[in-house]
């Protein structure tokens, strides 16, 4: 059982590193949270690029991620335009004037790399990858049970 409770661990404390490393640009752009998640998400996922991909690939309310997108669309980070099939469907595309922003975060995600792979050979992090790949399609399957 202490396995358990350890990977459960190892996930929250990754996620509260996640958020201390991200914190100066959430203070500097006057961000909530979910904001810069949806920011660093659009950001490496160009393709997915919708609050329902948000929202399910992140694990999120869709509800939070629009009150998010929102926000941002408001403050001028995002845009949002019809999809060309289908009217209904909104895409999202980050602004020009998130470029700095978006650089921000590139460097707290280095950081954040940096301090979870020290000490750690290339060799190891090749098979984290390989296993921990292995492990999200075991969540997957298990969630859409």
């Amino acid at each position: 059982m202490r396995r358990i409770s350890d990977i459960l661990i190892m996930i929250r404390g990754l996620d509260k590193l996640n958020n201390k490393c991200l914190e100066p640009v959430r203070k500097k752009y006057a961000l909530s949270q979910i904001e810069v998640i949806i920011m660093g998400f659009l950001h490496n996922n160009p393709e997915k690029d919708t609050v329902g991909d948000i929202s399910s690939w992140r694990m999120l309310p869709k509800g939070n991620v629009s009150q998010g997108v929102e926000s941002l669309i408001q403050k001028g980070f995002l845009q949002r335009f019809p999809d060309k099939m289908d009217r209904r469907k909104m895409h999202l595309c980050i602004t020009e004037k998130a470029d700095e922003m978006i650089v921000g975060i590139d460097k707290a995600r280095n950081v954040y790399n940096k301090q979870i792979f020290n000490g750690l050979s290339e060799e190891e992090k090749k098979m984290y990858f390989r296993i921990n790949e292995k492990i999200l399609e075991n969540v997957f399957e298990g969630l859409e049970r």
